[in-house]
């Protein structure tokens, strides 16, 4: 295995230590979980890097990076959708915006299978991966500002914690509302560039009929 593939393993790691120290409230957590996820989204930056220009882009790493990446949001969306302020009715994170997230995910998924079978290759294109860029920084963004509300405020200024929370409820929603428009935008994009993948299967499961 070289070290562009151990790389995406290592993100595939620090995903579970995001949902561990998201599911903790101890002191101090929410901030080691920026630092996990910023970690994380270097990895990402750094194996394709270092993929195109020095060790070769590999079957595997075609498989294992965006499956990564598609686990490290999740990861820090689900996670999200279970964070909540005091006497707030909702998580940080509405649930029907990972549901978005994650059914384009499984369409896309769906499209590159039929693809293979065709034998085409389909990999990111820009607006996919822009599409990936938008959902880090939201995630950051609203880690952030979760850090600020658990581990700074509380110890440095505790009179401006009912503000930034109301805050950081909007902020969070806008956020994550704008990063599943993305991420649908990019969806139904890369859907019609490959319609024909579509047509293609149908008259596949015709013709068994």
């Amino acid at each position: 295995m070289n070290l562009p593939n151990a790389l995406t393993l290592g993100r595939l790691a620090l995903s579970g230590v995001l949902l561990v120290l998201l599911g903790v409230e101890e002191p101090g957590c929410a901030t080691a979980a920026v630092l996990v996820f910023l970690a994380a989204a270097v990895t990402d930056w750094l194996d394709g890097r270092l993929a195109r220009r020095t060790y070769g882009v590999t079957l595997l790493g075609q498989l294992l990076d965006p499956l990564a990446d598609k686990v490290l949001i999740a990861a820090a969306l689900v996670s999200l959708v279970e964070l909540r302020l005091p006497d707030a009715g909702r998580g940080l994170v509405p649930a029907w915006v990972v549901v978005v997230i994650l059914a384009r995910e499984f369409l896309v998924t769906g499209l590159r299978i039929l693809a293979g079978r065709s034998g085409r290759d389909i990999s990111a294109e820009s607006w996919g991966k822009h599409k990936t860029i938008g959902q880090m920084a939201a995630v950051v963004a609203i880690l952030l500002g979760w850090a600020m509300y658990r581990d700074v405020l509380p110890r440095w200024c505790p009179s401006a914690l009912g503000g930034w929370g109301l805050w950081l409820q909007r902020g969070a929603l806008m956020l994550s509302v704008a990063a599943a428009v993305m991420t649908v935008v990019s969806g139904l994009q890369y859907l019609y560039r490959h319609r024909d993948l579509w047509g293609g299967a149908n008259r596949g499961m015709n013709g068994q009929v």
